[in-house]
């Protein structure tokens, strides 16, 4: 199964490394590394609330850069935020509709039109700028971080597949070998064709694949993107993947047949027992894709959280003592490139699980009758 996982990654990597040179790469990964770093480190030391005391609050920081915002932050030095505002859409039935970039809040600490954000929320606030005013509604559908992102990665995955269709229908790849990105997408696209659709779903692989591989290449666009600086953590958010999850559910169902629900009504097992399994198969149809909207959620948070608490302990050390802050702080460093490796292959393995135990549960729906007395 790890091999299975791990060979989009590899494949990947392989070709890219053909349509690149070497040399290229590492120079590209030590700066991504370096600005990474820098720049986490930055960030971490400056954002959030501090604790009781002027001590940084590791809770506050993990949890303001995992989570939703309004702007994209990528670090500050002093008074010196570098960001990119995004737009903020308000509308509250008492006071009409708002509109205006985040900037204008300045990072939380100034109220505009009245209201306020704070801790990544905003607010509606009386004249005073600094008191919650309840009688007023607020619904917030600003274009925040994760929308953005989210935007962007459609229109990048658009472009790539459209491009590359583009290709095939002037012969490159059919007629000649593929080059550059299309030579590094191809075998990516046959792996999830060969080990995950015919596997799984057989003469009708044809008709899911579309499916699955636009599944497939969203998610590792969005977990490749949730890894840079500065950027939103898209497929950390339970919204993100319940959406994702309730789409395949949809799929799963309308995909079923009859002997799908008399396998779940009416079990091949003694009669005594079917009062206990019934409802059991029946939970089942819902913990599937309640199982793939956790395991995306959890696996790409752990990650983040893992790397931001890394760069945390540098500043708690540093605050205990500026030699122990020094002395740790390569260590930490080294864990924390360690960890980003990991998650660079974990934004193929999660890619690739779910779309593997889609295609699963969407071969389970419509599994003849013949499949169950072969399997006896």
């Amino acid at each position: 199964m790890m091999v299975c996982c791990i060979l989009p990654a590899l494949i990947f990597a392989a070709n890219l490394r053909n349509s690149m040179s070497f040399r290229n790469i590492k120079s590209l990964l030590a700066l991504v590394f370096s600005g990474f770093f820098l720049l986490s480190a930055l960030s971490a030391q400056a954002s959030g609330d501090p604790a009781p005391g002027g001590k940084l609050n590791p809770a506050d920081v993990i949890i303001e850069h995992i989570s939703d915002g309004h702007e994209f932050h990528f670090f500050s030095i002093g008074e010196f935020h570098a960001t990119v505002p995004l737009p903020v859409i308000l509308y509250s039935p008492q006071r009409g509709w708002d509109f205006f970039l985040s900037s204008k809040f300045h990072h939380g600490h100034d109220a505009h039109n009245g209201y306020r954000l704070e801790h990544g929320k905003i607010h509606a606030v009386k004249e005073d700028g600094l008191t919650v005013d309840e009688s007023v509604t607020v619904y917030d559908i600003s274009l925040t971080r994760n929308v953005v992102q989210l935007f962007i990665a459609l229109i990048l995955l658009v472009w790539i597949m459209t491009g590359i269709a583009g290709k095939y229908r002037r012969g490159e790849g059919t007629k000649k070998a593929p080059k550059g990105l299309q030579n590094a997408i191809e075998p990516v696209i046959t792996f999830v064709r060969d080990e995950v659709a015919k596997p799984n779903l057989g003469k009708k692989h044809q008709k899911y694949l579309p499916y699955l591989l636009t599944v497939f290449f969203f998610i590792l666009i969005n977990n490749l993107f949730g890894l840079m600086p500065g950027s939103a953590n898209v497929t950390g958010n339970i919204a993100f993947t319940a959406m994702l999850g309730i789409i395949s559910f949809f799929v799963i169902l309308f995909s079923t047949n009859g002997h799908f629900w008399k396998h779940i009504f009416w079990p091949p097992v003694p009669h005594a027992v079917k009062p206990i399994l019934v409802p059991v198969e029946l939970l089942g149809v819902f913990t599937k894709p309640f199982a793939l909207i956790i395991r995306l959620f959890a696996n790409m948070t752990a990650g983040h959280v893992i790397m931001l608490s890394f760069i945390c302990l540098i500043f708690i050390f540093g605050e205990m003592s500026k030699s122990l802050g020094y002395g740790a702080s390569p260590l930490f460093i080294a864990l924390v490139v360690f960890i980003y490796m990991i998650e660079i292959l974990v934004a193929f393995i999660q890619a690739f699980i779910f779309t593997n135990l889609t295609a699963v549960f969407i071969g389970q729906a419509f599994e003849e009758t013949h499949h169950e007395e072969e399997h006896h």
